[in-house]
This record gives structure tokens, C-alpha cells and sequence, in this order.
């Protein structure tokens, strides 16, 4: 660990139901827009600046990408008068399901979902975030047919929407690869500064949660970049002292990890206040909403 520069201050951004299964193995994990909205509360007030939103058909736990659902659970967020920076996904619509090894076309038409940079930002322009995701590159995401499909023309005209509508991007890094293309959209002027990233460990098949990798991946981060980082299941918590370590900000939440500890299921608050008790064990001072707003040089959108 020689030659890191520790952070002192740090925020934490609550990642609170993703779009993975997990909903068949945690009945914490939100779903409807009304939990999805409490979660986001709860984390709030836990000590986590930043709350990273995806939405859930309410009705079956399935991944959505529906503007109305976002702007449910925004609007309830905005009425309980609890500050906190949006984050909303702009993941969705770039999933892309082959047919099987033998016969990979026609593609699997109930699982692909694959629509335009526009239709992929609709929930953005409607409710204009102070932060949405951009997933940064195209890779294999665990087991079967599944490819997450962002290609570089698309993830152009994304980065350029979303610039135009004043909302800043959070890209998402999921291997060495993907941050040297977010360095190439940075240098065709597609990102403001503060440039901000995250690194998202332990995916397969992804960048490994190893020390050595995400050491290689910070160390490639340019100067006067913002980034948070995490590592899914078991390693999401010891993963708040490596980012620390490495001079990031911190990733929890139900959408990467469902458990406190070996057995024992979390809430969202959970994991919020456990990754906080170790910032602030390592010396860490936690940011809240408006002190995050001016780091990362945000404009409050309401309250």
C-alpha cells in the first residue's frame, strides 16, 4: 500500500436495489416505488450523500426501465423533505440475450432489451437528476447468453445527451478497459470536470475484486478525477477500506451485497452505517448531500 494518499473525506453512495435476483433471496430488498423511496430515506439518513436508483416492475420484482416508476419514487423522496443526491441508472436498455452456444441468432427476444442512447435517457430528461450512470464498455455479465451491450457510438451520444441536459454522468467501470475509455470520452470534451467514476469489482466476468487489479485500476484513474468504488457479496464491506485506502469515495447497498454479515440479511441502513463506522474508524470525515454537491460541483435541483 506504499505511495497511496489515504482519503479524509469521503462520501458514501447507497446503491439500494439494482436489477439483479436478488429479490428471491432478501425480502429487504425494495421493489414497489413507495420501498424503493423509503430505502433511499433510510439511507439517507444513515449517512449516505448520494442514493443510485433503479426501478422494479412493482408487481412481479422484475427489472424496469419506466420513466413513470422513477419519477414515483423521486416525487416521494422530494416530498419527504430529506436531502439527498439523485443518482438515477441509465443502464437499462442495453441487455443482450443470445439464443443458445449452438444457435446464437435469432437472439432471445424475452430477455434482450436493447433500445437507443435517446429512449435509454427518457427517465433522465423528465426528472433531471443531479447524477445518472453511464456503463462504460461491453462485457460479458456472469453466466449463459448475457451481454451487456454499450458500444462506443452509443455511449458517445449518451455522454453528449446528457452533458447538454446539465446532468452529470457517473461512469461505471467494470474492467481496465472500460477506464480507458471513459479517459477517451473525457478527452473528446463528452464529461465535465469534475470527472466522476466508479469502479465496480467482482463482476463476472469483470475486473477481479484483487488487490493488485484494483490497485491498477486507481493508479490509472487521471489526476483531479472523483471516484467511489465497490466489490459485490462478501467483499462489499471490506471493500469501504481498500477505496479509502486508494483515496475514493465508498459504495454500499442491497443492489450489490444482501448481507450484513454471514447469515444475517441487510437493510440498506444498514450497510450504510457499517461502511460509515469504518470511515469514521480510519479517521474519515463523512460528507453529507450539500458538502458532496460542492465537491463534486452540483447544482441542488430541489428543496
Amino acid at each position: 500500500m506504499i505511495g497511496l494518499q489515504p482519503s479524509r473525506e469521503v462520501f458514501i453512495t447507497c446503491a439500494v436495489t439494482g436489477s439483479g435476483n436478488t429479490t428471491g433471496r432478501s425480502d429487504k430488498v425494495p421493489v414497489t416505488p413507495q420501498q424503493i423511496a423509503d430505502s433511499c430515506i433510510e439511507a439517507a439518513q444513515a449517512g449516505a450523500a448520494i442514493v443510485h436508483i433503479h426501478v422494479r416492475n412493482p408487481e412481479t420484482g422484475a427489472p424496469a426501465r419506466d420513466p413513470a416508476l422513477y419519477g414515483e419514487v423521486v416525487d416521494i423522496i422530494r416530498e419527504s423533505n430529506v436531502d439527498m443526491i439523485i443518482n438515477l441508472t441509465a443502464g437499462m436498455g442495453g441487455d443482450l440475450v443470445f439464443g443458445s452456444s449452438e444457435k446464437p441468432l435469432p437472439l432471445n427476444e424475452n430477455r434482450t432489451d436493447m433500445v437507443g442512447a435517446s429512449e435509454r435517457l427518457n427517465h433522465v430528461r423528465n426528472i433531471l437528476p443531479e447524477i445518472c450512470t453511464i456503463d462504460c464498455g461491453t462485457m460479458n455479465f456472469g453466466e449463459g447468453d448475457y451481454v451487456m451491450a454499450n458500444t462506443p457510438s452509443v455511449l458517445c451520444e449518451m455522454a453528449k445527451q446528457v452533458q447538454e441536459l446539465g446532468v452529470r454522468p457517473e461512469i461505471e467501470c467494470f474492467d481496465t478497459g472500460h477506464l480507458q475509455l471513459a479517459i477517451w470520452l473525457k478527452s473528446q470534451g463528452l464529461i465535465d470536470d469534475p470527472a466522476m467514476i466508479q469502479l465496480c469489482m467482482g463482476i463476472p466476468w469483470g475486473a477481479p475484486d484483487d488487490m493488485h487489479t484494483f490497485l491498477a485500476m486507481t493508479s490509472s484513474i487521471p489526476k483531479g478525477w472523483v471516484f467511489s468504488a465497490f466489490s459485490i457479496g462478501r467483499n462489499q464491506l471490506p471493500f469501504v477500506a481498500m477505496s479509502i485506502l486508494a483515496g475514493g469515495n465508498i459504495r454500499v447497498g442491497l443492489e450489490d451485497n444482501i448481507y450484513l454479515k454471514r447469515g444475517v440479511l441487510a437493510t440498506n441502513g444498514d450497510l450504510v452505517k457499517k461502511a460509515a463506522q469504518t470511515a469514521e474508524g480510519m479517521g474519515c470525515t463523512i460528507l453529507g448531500p450539500q458538502q458532496a454537491r460542492e465537491k463534486l460541483k452540483l447544482e441542488k435541483r430541489w428543496g
